[in-house]
């Protein structure tokens, strides 16, 4: 039963579209710095919602296709590594950077913090649409 992706599709599209408009210097530099924080900040509300979808599709994609049983109670570490093992991710430790970039977000908020956790979505959005095209691939 393949899954259905539309909702991963446009996450990543507008986490994408959200880091476009953040890196965008002659656009950004035309802002004041209380819009360009809202911006940065909603990069990051699409990288945390983009980060949660990519896990629980990966998650079904395991069930699916290699045992509905396979990803109950696992950790997170071992959920991306079921991942790796079935070619759905490449690195497992940069699955939990993006993990704990995730997790920074949700017990505190600081400048720094947005800012490495901004920064973390930078690398993330790679990731995010290589799991994209792999689960578009091997929807069967």
């Amino acid at each position: 039963m393949p899954l259905e992706l539309d909702s991963l599709k446009k996450a990543v599209a507008a986490l994408k579209g959200a880091l476009a408009k953040s890196e965008d210097g002659a656009f950004m530099r035309g802002l004041d710095e209380t819009t360009r924080n809202v911006i940065k900040s909603g990069v990051i509300q699409h990288f945390e919602f983009t980060y949660e979808l990519c896990w629980k599709f990966i998650k079904r994609w395991l069930e699916v296709n290699v045992s509905p049983a396979v990803a109950d109670g696992v950790t997170r570490r071992e959920l991306f590594r079921l991942a790796a093992e079935h070619r759905l991710i490449v690195d497992v430790d940069q699955w939990m950077r993006h993990h704990d970039a995730r997790n920074e977000t949700s017990h505190t908020y600081a400048p720094d913090v947005a800012e490495r956790v901004y920064a973390a979505a930078r690398e993330f959005v790679h990731d995010a649409t290589r799991l994209l095209e792999v689960l578009e691939a091997r929807n069967d």
